[in-house]
């Protein structure tokens, strides 16, 4: 069978060059034409005049099924097979299902877009094009650029096109030909043979994957530090006499920046004297409030009077508005607050140093606005 025209083609040395008889075809309003250049070129689409590609819809479908089916898995199994009460909280924790569904629109949207893209614009694994193999494909794939304009489009005269092609200044201008036999070829998804090849690179892939990622990698020097001699938590240990892997701190020894409290295992009244660092400010009672909410009022109330809210779960604390509390010096509600006292535990893990001090202030503050004095109604 005889060859038929497929386009005509044109080879431009210069980027600039491209971009303007891109510009110039897209203006004279042929609707079948193509650039090809070797690196992508920035602006080169809206020279074109090209309309927004339509991949991005269906990479919307995907993500929002994605997270549609996410969210009606976890459903179902959560709420309606499988119900669990953790806590109290809701059987449909939406937060908790929050990373969930991220990743399954991700991937569904990523993946999906990839095979739509392949088998849906691309024909994969038809790839068969009138341009592959061309001496003008070579040219384009290498350093020079090319335009082309189809003989399908509708204003398409061999003659009119070469001559407009020529205003344009091109290096070379040629036809390309093709074979319709070529083309009426449509390879098959299931054929036997693609689907041995497919079945090879898989297998070719995951056995290369294993072998660099769980044995080539894991020999030394190579082996990332994933084989050292140390110890997990709460492991045992030969090393050792007592068997124990982990070790207390040496007796004496102080953390960097960390002085140790000296009242600690004293009574409250041998802290007395010491002094409070934190001036009576708003930021430091409003952080004193904040602290004191979070740690101090489950127990003590949120003004101090020892109405738990716990439902007495535990014995209810004093009240820190009585005459022994309010007479207290700062330091010994510090030193209450650091080391514990009866059923109290330390707060000095939760809370550094000028937090204690601020939730004193603050209980000051409050001590003051339920017990105020006549002076203090004056002012």
């Amino acid at each position: 069978m005889d060859k038929k025209l497929f386009c005509l083609a044109a080879i431009f040395d210069k980027v600039d060059d491209i971009t303007k008889a891109a510009k110039k075809v897209a203006e004279s309003e042929y609707k079948f034409f193509d650039v090809h250049t070797p690196y992508p070129v920035h602006g080169l689409s809206q020279k074109m005049k090209l309309k927004p590609s339509t991949l991005g819809y269906i990479a919307l479908i995907l993500g929002l099924s994605g997270a549609a089916l996410a969210l009606l898995l976890m459903y179902y199994t959560k709420t309606l097979n499988y119900p669990q009460n953790i806590g109290g909280k809701p059987t449909f924790a939406l937060p908790a299902f929050i990373p969930i569904t991220f990743e399954v629109t991700v991937l569904l949207a990523s993946v999906g877009t990839v095979l739509a893209m392949l088998f849906i614009y691309f024909k994969f694994p038809n790839n068969s094009h009138p341009l592959h193999g061309t001496e003008y494909m070579d040219k384009v794939s290498l350093d020079k650029f090319g335009l082309i304009i189809e003989a399908k489009d509708p204003q398409f005269d061999e003659f009119k096109v070469k001559e407009f092609l020529g205003s344009l200044n091109p290096e070379v201008i040629m036809p390309i030909y093709y074979d319709p036999e070529d083309l009426n070829f449509k390879a098959e998804i299931f054929h036997p043979k693609f689907m041995l090849l497919l079945g090879v690179v898989i297998v070719l892939t995951a056995g290369i994957s294993y072998i660099l990622l769980n044995k080539w990698k894991q020999i030394p020097p190579r082996n990332w530090m994933w084989e050292q001699p140390r110890l997990n938590v709460q492991s045992s240990s030969s090393f050792f006499s007592d068997g124990f892997g982990m070790r207390t701190p040496v007796p004496g020894t102080v953390s960097r920046g960390n002085f140790p409290y000296v009242y600690s295992g004293l009574p409250d009244t041998m802290a007395k004297n010491l002094i409070n660092p934190v001036l009576m400010n708003e930021y430091h009672l409003k952080k004193g409030k904040e602290h004191y909410n979070t740690f101090c009022s489950p127990c003590h109330g949120y003004f101090g009077k020892g109405d738990s809210r716990l439902n007495n779960q535990f014995p209810n604390p004093p009240s820190l508005h009585s005459d022994k509390l309010r007479n207290w010096t700062d330091g010994q509600i510090y030193h209450v607050i650091t080391v514990g006292q009866n059923i109290m535990p330390s707060y000095a893990s939760q809370l550094e140093p000028i937090e204690r001090w601020q939730i004193v202030n603050y209980i000051r503050a409050l001590q003051r606005a339920l017990n105020a004095r006549e002076e203090d109604l004056n002012e």
